[in-house]
């Protein structure tokens, strides 16, 4: 930092840590909810990871890690292909285990269970179909995330390729903000991004739902 307190051009970025939503399935089409549910990417799937993948690549990623389901190592798979990174897979970033939730659609939760899904929106702690608390899943996704980011060389970036609902209780936690108070970030799209960098502070969000126009988030918690 200069005398002015101007911060000079060599300083350092810090790390980053970029967190990629898989690409679409035919459940995200159908709103049925996958949660831990081993679901291929659609075509259209496919063609989403390749384009993020050639924006991303060009952010020069020095590692990958990945959610060990097919729909999130299939878009992994793209990434690596272009920067010749391995991925390493880790279970700890498969999304939400939500029970008896699984495999039905919005309407059919909303029509059954619809208590407990308002309860859920108010950020109330709910065990969606008998599942995970979210912070149940940021308890297992966060140190993941956390563990692979501090191997990174300095102003490194890390690419975390996993699950809408994983991802949101992932950078709440590294954000420090209240489990009630999760819901506020939003959902990704399929195959958009979020973006933390490291601060003096701790993490900051960066970019949110980025790498396309604004499109309809379809069956974000899967």
């Amino acid at each position: 930092m200069s005398a002015t307190g101007e911060v000079s051009g060599s300083a350092r970025r810090g790390r980053r840590v970029i967190l990629w939503r898989h690409g679409q399935t035919s459940w995200n089409v159908e709103r049925r909810f996958q949660g831990s549910t081993d679901v291929e990417l659609t075509e259209t799937g496919i063609a989403q990871a390749r384009r993020s993948a050639r924006l991303l690549a060009g952010l020069g990623p020095d590692a990958i890690v990945a959610s060990d389901l097919k729909r999130a190592a299939a878009t992994a798979a793209e990434l690596a292909a272009l920067t010749g990174l391995d991925v390493t897979f880790d279970e700890a970033l498969r999304e939400t285990y939500a029970g008896v939730w699984q495999g039905l659609t919005h309407d059919e939760i909303i029509a059954t269970y619809g208590d407990e899904y308002t309860a859920w929106k108010r950020g109330e702690p709910v065990r969606r179909g008998g599942g995970e608390l979210e912070t149940e899943v940021a308890d297992r996704a966060a140190p993941v995330v956390l563990r692979h980011a501090e191997k990174l060389p300095e102003d490194g970036t890390l690419v975390v390729v996993s699950h809408g609902g994983t991802i949101r209780t992932t950078i709440g936690r590294l954000l420090g903000l209240q489990p009630q108070n999760w819901e506020s970030l939003g959902g990704l799209t399929n195959c958009c991004w979020s973006v933390l960098g490291e601060g003096a502070r701790g993490w900051r969000l960066l970019e949110h739902n980025a790498g396309t126009l604004p499109e309809p988030v379809l069956g974000d918690d899967d």
